[in-house]
């Protein structure tokens, strides 16, 4: 018998030694993978986006296998067990972070306007481009425009249920409101118009409820100051993690994600 299990132990050992060096980006997992620029982009791509509900065990997997970019993928096919037997701890906390980001998620923050003849939003991968107000910096966002539409048309919805951390005037994002969801990321709507209601910190938001207005307040330290830059949302996505109060992750394709949840409103 202990012959029979030492030679069940050496094949399982080779058997992780052969899928490591084949797959190299595991040599790479470790517990900070999530601080990580690559993991940050959150290149999800058309095929799962297009999936109704995410399966994080697969999105985890998948990731590592592709070096984070599912962009070129065609097949949603993959098998965690070997990853999750190889590096249990890393694996766990790899998913426990996308479970953080998409766990409470449940609306796009634009509803659908089902009167007629009035433009959509639109909004395109602009992570990392760069900005100059207040210095060089990087956009940590994705712009979704509605400048067709004068300021206060297109109302902003909360993509997840939460608590409200953060409300009121910011230079850079001004009238701006900011929710913890219960999954905990931090989900930052900016440039707001108006708010729907007198928020306060602490006040409880359900998936779905109205914020407030699309805008283009902001970059100005005089607080109400609007017109710098066309109407739209600014959408930020931040995780707090081992090294960072708030670190951001590329919101476009969670926002892609999404979109097949957006809600009906009548708006003109």
């Amino acid at each position: 018998m202990i012959l029979i299990f030492l030679l069940l132990l050496a094949a399982f050992q080779a058997s992780m030694v052969d899928y490591l060096y084949n797959n190299p980006t595991y040599y790479q997992l470790d517990s900070l993978t999530w601080e990580t620029e690559a993991f940050r982009a959150m290149e999800l791509g058309e095929l799962v986006c297009g999936e109704d509900e995410l399966d994080l065990d697969a999105l985890t997997a998948l990731m590592v296998e592709n070096s984070y970019d599912l962009r070129n993928i065609d097949s949603l096919s993959c098998d965690s067990r070997r990853l999750k037997a190889a590096k249990p701890a890393e694996y766990e906390k790899l998913k426990d972070a996308y479970e953080m980001i998409f766990g409470d998620l449940e609306y796009f923050p634009i509803p659908v306007n089902q009167a007629a003849g009035v433009p959509d939003i639109s909004y395109e991968d602009s992570w990392g481009d760069g900005r100059t107000y207040g210095g060089d910096r990087r956009h940590e966002g994705c712009d979704v425009m509605g400048d067709e539409m004068p300021r206060g048309f297109y109302p902003v919805v909360s993509m997840s249920g939460g608590t409200v951390e953060k409300v009121g005037w910011l230079e850079q994002g001004g009238w701006r409101i900011g929710v913890r969801s219960r999954s905990g990321a931090y989900l930052y709507y900016a440039h707001l118009y108006s708010y729907s209601r007198d928020w306060k910190e602490g006040d409880e938001v359900r998936p779905g409820e109205l914020l407030g207005f699309m805008g283009d307040s902001g970059y100005g330290a005089q607080e109400g100051t609007v017109g710098n830059f066309p109407v739209h949302l600014h959408v930020g996505i931040y995780l707090k993690t081992d090294n960072y109060e708030e670190l951001s992750v590329n919101p476009y394709w969670v926002l892609r994600y999404l979109e097949k949840r957006r809600l009906k409103a009548n708006f003109t």
